[in-house]
């Protein structure tokens, strides 16, 4: 069974940056999105890329900061994040789902196990 891995995740003081990785092996057709949950909030859709690029998008809380990019040939997903806040806390988990996207209507299927962010004030 294909598994999603998330690796990258750290302490970073207010302002500073990290890259997030997804190894998703197994799902090279399917779009890759980044949520994150922070204690006590329900998850937030983050960001996500389609298979091929065809569609990048971000929630309006990371637009400008996050970058979200993808390499099939190494079947990863990076999420790219800077100045960061420390609203940003939270677990962040990639996950795998519509080709075009729409984790609103079809919620996807597959996560990985998440990575922690913290981020410092």
């Amino acid at each position: 069974q294909a598994q999603l891995v998330e690796s990258g995740g750290g302490l970073v003081q207010s302002g500073g940056s990290l890259r997030l990785s997804c190894t998703a092996p197994g799902f090279r057709y399917s779009g890759i999105g980044w949520f994150r949950q922070a204690p006590g909030k329900e998850r937030e859709w983050v960001s996500c890329i389609s298979p091929n690029h065809e569609y990048i998008l971000y929630s309006d809380s990371v637009k400008g900061r996050f970058t979200i990019s993808r390499d099939n040939s190494k079947n990863m997903v990076d999420l790219q994040m800077r100045n960061l806040l420390p609203e940003d806390t939270a677990v962040y988990y990639c996950a795998a789902g519509h080709p075009s996207c729409l984790f609103e209507t079809y919620e996807p299927k597959d996560w990985g196990s998440g990575t922690q962010v913290t981020v410092s004030s």
